[in-house]
Order: structure tokens, then C-alpha cells, then sequence
């Protein structure tokens, strides 16, 4: 298939460029390139390439910012998905939306399933749902969270980095969620394309743990000491964006299609920071 895929020069559409160009013709595209937002770019785009499918990874994804920069983060989450939507209906191509685990309030002890309801608790998660509801009925979603990968900064790099200047680091032990590897998240996002089959999916690595927990194994398969890594609450971290506290996705749907366990979050954590020291 001829796969367009945006945000491509994001952590996650790099992953899914390298992998998704070993079976497809991938165009990949970036905001440098077209402005989705626009219906005259988003037009033009599809004129020239008349995709089969697209896999939209690109994304408002500053989530603090995005409480004081309302109209732009709705109009790059929202506004760029229905136009795409719009622009695949009108020529019969797919598309996967890659969503966050944002839509919900996060409150559950036990995590969220790919049809409970959705009760955003910040801006963010309020420009990603009515993201999904534009793909909704059409295409596919496909729910993540806590994305790390090579490209742009992340989580484990920025761990890693105040490590190696010797500071104690104090980070929140009271919101959950499960690490995801982008490598295995272009995986997931392969075979659901290749699969076709429109619906909801959750694609994270397995496992859940706290980012207090995640910034501890981060520590241990770095070689540093995790007595530098210091618990504190969400509340001795005020931040301008609420963050649920849960944000495990529990998955059935995958398992559907006899889609196989996904990785546990440690063996990605390690995998990542093997091919970093690698490079």
C-alpha cells in the first residue's frame, strides 16, 4: 500500500517510517511540509499522493502548553483529523488515528478499557477526543501512553541526563500508567493497518508502574544509583495541566484479532537504552 504518514519526524513517525518502509511506499510528512489544519494543504496533499492509507501520528503533544494555547492545540489535534478523515472518505483510504490514554478521567484503580467512557481532565485530553470523534465509525484509534523512543526528547533521556549530572531527582509517585516503546508501538500500528479491521485499539508494553518507578528501573539499567530518584505527590509538583492519575489501558481488542502480549515496559526501557549506549 501507499501509506502517507504524518508527524513524521516525531519520536513515534520515525519508528513508523523505518518499520512500515520495509512492506510499503511510505510518504512521509511533516509540518514543515503541509499545514493540516488547512483545507487548501490537506487538498493538495492528497491530490499528489492519493494515499491508500493514512497513519496520523503527528500531534499537539505539549500538554501544559496546550492550556494556554487552546485554539492552536485544538485546531492541530481536532481540526487536522477531520480534514484528513474527510480527504480518506473521499477517496476510500484508510486511517489510524494515534491517540492518548488523555481521553480518560483517570480515577480507576485498575485501568481503562477501549469502550469506557471518556472524561477528559485536561485541555490536551479534550482536543485528542474530539480527535477520535472524527475517525470514530471510520477508521481505527489507537490508544497509547508515557511514549519514549528515538528522535526528540523524552522521559528516559531526560532522566538519564540529570543522572549524569549528579542531581537528586524528585518525581511523582502517584500516577500510573504503562512506558511504551515506539518500536513497539509501529508494531502494533503495522499489523492493525495491514489488518484493516476499523475499531478502537490500546497499544501499550505491558506492565504497569509509577513514574517514580519508571525513573528507578531508568536509573538501574543506566548504571546509576536509584537513591537519587526521590518519591513525591502530584500536588508537590503543580503543573499548569492536570494529569489523571491512572493511566493504564487495558487491552481485549488486539487480542481479538490473535494479536500477541505486548513486551513488558522493563524489557523496552532496556532495549531503548541498549540501542542508545549502541550509538
Amino acid at each position: 500500500m501507499k501509506v502517507l504518514i504524518t508527524g513524521s519526524e516525531g519520536q513515534l513517525g520515525r519508528a513508523c517510517v523505518d518499520l512500515f518502509s520495509k512492506s510499503h511506499e511510505v510518504i512521509p510528512v511533516d509540518i514543515s511540509d503541509y499545514d493540516l489544519t488547512l483545507v487548501s494543504d490537506v487538498e493538495k496533499l492528497f491530490h499528489s499522493i492519493h494515499p491508500d492509507w493514512v497513519l496520523h501520528c503527528a500531534a499537539w503533544t505539549n500538554v501544559d502548553k496546550a492550556e494556554s494555547s487552546r485554539v492552536e492545540a485544538m485546531a492541530a489535534n481536532a481540526l487536522a483529523t477531520e480534514l484528513l478523515v474527510a480527504a480518506c472518505k473521499e477517496i476510500k483510504a484508510g486511517i489510524t488515528l494515534v491517540s492518548t490514554d488523555y481521553v480518560f478521567q483517570g480515577d480507576s484503580s485498575t485501568g481503562y478499557a477501549e469502550d469506557d467512557q471518556k472524561d477528559p481532565v485536561n485541555w490536551y485530553g479534550e482536543t485528542k477526543l474530539k480527535a477520535e470523534q472524527a475517525v470514530q465509525g471510520y477508521g481505527q484509534i489507537v490508544r497509547t501512553s508515557w511514549l519514549f523512543g528515538h528522535g526528540v526528547n523524552n522521559f528516559v533521556l531526560t532522566m538519564r541526563r540529570l543522572m549524569a549530572e549528579n542531581k537528586n531527582i524528585r518525581v511523582v509517585d502517584d500516577q500510573t500508567g504503562s512506558p511504551t516503546y515506539t518500536v513497539d508501538l509501529a508494531e502494533v500500528l503495522l499489523f492493525l493497518v495491514n489488518n484493516g479491521t476499523p475499531g478502537i485499539y490500546h497499544g501499550t508494553n505491558s506492565g504497569r508502574c509509577s513514574w517514580f518507578e519508571f525513573a528507578q528501573e531508568i536509573a538501574s539499567i543506566s548504571g546509576y544509583s536509584s537513591e537519587k530518584v526521590e518519591p513525591c505527590s502530584s500536588q508537590e509538583y503543580p503543573t499548569p495541566a492536570k494529569r489523571p492519575a491512572c493511566s493504564v489501558l487495558k487491552s481485549s481488542y488486539l487480542e481479538l484479532l490473535n494479536y500477541p502480549q505486548r513486551p513488558l515496559w522493563q524489557d523496552a526501557v532496556k532495549r531503548y537504552i541498549d540501542s542508545i549506549n549502541q550509538e
